[in-house]
């Protein structure tokens, strides 16, 4: 175990427990957001109610090389039977193929099969099975079988290419949500015989786990290395593993438990998301930098260990301040212990410290398995809009499990998958169209865990071009430690202050002409009833974008266009007889 590293400033407040109010509620607590007065399309079509697992055929023919493992796989995947509540049938005769005998399993298991196995009305009879809703479980060398048969290719997902000597290497779980791979940690150290595959089949299949090259000798595929990965296949679903190769995986309970995963994926028993993910960049990847980039709202917090993020205390809220963002998909992986409460929320904007504004303002995609209201359980748009229960309830893996959301947003148009399966769809009135993300800590014993959140960015992003850029300042307060730079470092406990004079400015440098959309201005007690924007290419020449004599301080958004390298935030009436002070000055933009 790693160490439990606690995020800064997370750890003075007092939580109270809040049990059972739901993922914004508690003791003290503004009232709940009023009813939508917007409308909400059509729920979404109830998912087919998963087919429990009774049957399982294991197929382990050859016809090239033959590996010493598979009477091992066979034990093991029949001990897996035994345990689960499924029977397990072993043959290696391709007669077995045929459409009446296929149609009694749930999933086939290719066992480390090799070279031409089936005749072609075997493999026509396959191909119906899988057409009809059947699965299919590829092991190891189920990638060196049927190379003259283009379907099989595809189903498969990647043909075998080489492999260089039996060795220890690192496996990387990149998908740890998945049934198959939610129990191993982000980096996998065991020993097997590494496949090398013709061509990676990453744009096609929903890679699983990859292997890091630089952690063993001879493989030939670089830096995209997949190694274990799912995949809907022409009506059925197809899992696949290069692992398997030795006769001790099938001892390793880790292994078992994988190809266990993958068989309950493939026949249907267990939610998954099979779906191809490209496009994605990480907010937060497990690592401490990751977060470092992280901001807290409120009391209570989150630990790291693992890659993973557990909250504890609150309520409050862990945003992304770097970038807001607009049109996009985003996808958290989570997993409530128990009888827990927790949400990720959408499209606020900054909220200044305080919890509630994003409640406010934006919407909290809600994760909380027992709340009385539907419109405040799992998949909810929390007080807005419920979930298709059924669908829902189809999708769900249980307390204990890692399950995943994508939420995507078009313009202000949510929708809500669970492990793939649309589960809400929501129109909100509210101004979600471009704002930050979050994930919350609901109160003490109410804990959730968090990982692997990224985001595929399909329109607007305004990104925080100012954010560690160079400023100028026309003066700093005297004494202080105020500094300009202080209002571009991210910190909300920093401020720039000026002098007690007029007027007073705040200049920051871009690197580069940008296109700018908004300037947002963070302002201290000491804030400016008077002041203007301006923009300029080159430091010489200025444009005024706002002004304004009626400001109230707080937290000013202004709207701007065009382009430029340098913003200058110009005070001519001060409110107080304090200076000018700014703990935030972000100008968005691309």
């Amino acid at each position: 175990m790693g160490a439990m590293l606690a995020l800064a400033g997370t750890l003075t407040a007092s939580p109270q427990a809040l049990a059972g109010t739901g993922g914004t509620g508690g003791p003290a607590a503004p009232p709940a957001p009023a009813a939508p007065v917007t409308s909400q399309a059509p729920p979404a079509a109830p998912a087919p109610a998963a087919a429990p697992l009774t049957d399982v055929l294991v197929f382990s023919k050859t016809a090239g090389y033959r590996h010493s493992a598979i009477p091992a796989g066979i034990a093991a995947i029949e001990r897996l039977g035994a345990e689960h509540g499924f029977s397990v049938a072993a043959t290696e005769d391709a007669a077995a193929f045929t459409p009446g005998n296929l149609a009694r399993y749930q999933a086939v298991v290719w066992l480390s099969t090799t070279g031409d196995v089936l005749n072609g009305a075997q493999q026509s009879a396959f191909e119906e099975y899988v057409a009809a809703g059947g699965g299919y479980v590829g092991v190891h060398a189920a990638a060196d079988t049927e190379y003259d048969w283009p379907w099989y290719g595809g189903l498969v997902g990647a043909w075998f290419a080489s492999h260089p000597a039996t060795q220890e290497a690192t496996v990387v779980v990149e998908d740890r949500s998945s049934a198959s791979t939610s129990h191993l940690p982000e980096r996998w150290t065991r020993t097997d015989e590494w496949y090398d595959y013709r061509a990676s089949p990453r744009s096609s299949v929903k890679v699983l786990a990859a292997l890091d090259e630089s952690s063993y000798s001879g493989g030939a595929m670089g830096e995209d290395h997949p190694i274990t990965w799912c995949h809907d296949y022409e009506g059925g679903r197809s899992w696949y593993t290069g692992l398997g190769h030795t006769e001790e995986s099938y001892a390793d309970p880790d292994f078992t438990a994988m190809l266990l995963g993958g068989i309950r994926i493939a026949s249907g028993d267990r939610a998954a998301d099979c779906r191809p993910e490209t496009g994605y960049t990480p907010l937060f990847d497990g690592t401490q930098a990751s977060l470092d980039q992280w901001r807290q709202a409120g009391p209570g917090g989150f630990t790291l260990d693992d890659g993973t993020l557990t909250s504890f205390g609150g309520m409050g809220l862990l945003w992304y301040p770097a970038a807001s963002f607009g049109d996009y998909s985003l996808k958290v992986d989570w997993m409530m212990p128990g009888d827990d409460n927790g949400g990720v929320f959408i499209g606020f904007p900054d909220p200044q410290g305080d919890p509630w504004a994003p409640v406010d303002l934006g919407h909290e995609i809600q994760i909380d398995a027992t709340d009385a209201d539907p419109s405040r359980t799992t998949g909810s748009v929390y007080s807005f809009a419920a979930p298709d229960t059924a669908a829902r309830d189809a999708a769900l893996n249980p307390p204990g499990s890692w399950n995943s959301y994508e939420i995507t947003v078009r313009d202000r148009q949510v929708e809500v998958h669970l492990n793939g399966v649309k589960v809400n769809e929501y129109t909100s009135d509210r101004a979600i169209d471009l704002g930050h993300i979050g994930v919350q800590n609901d109160g003490e014993g109410l804990d959730i865990h968090y990982r692997d959140i990224r985001i595929r960015q399909d329109g607007t992003q305004a990104t925080d071009l100012a954010r560690g850029r160079p400023v100028t300042v026309s003066s700093v307060e005297p004494g202080s430690p105020h500094v300009g730079a202080n209002a571009v470092d991210g910190d909300p406990a920093t401020r720039w202050s000026s002098a007690y004079s007029d007027p007073q400015r705040i200049t920051v440098d871009l690197g580069a002409v940008h296109t700018l959309t908004g300037v947002r201005l963070s302002w201290e007690t000491a804030f400016a009833s008077a002041y203007s924007v301006r923009t300029s290419t080159d430091n010489a020449t200025w444009d005024t974008v706002h002004t304004t004599a009626a400001g109230d301080g707080g937290l000013d958004e202004v709207a701007v266009s065009g382009a430029a390298r340098y913003v200058r935030v110009e005070g001519t009436a001060r409110a107080t007889a304090w200076g000018y002070s700014l703990w935030d000055l972000a100008v968005l933009g691309r």
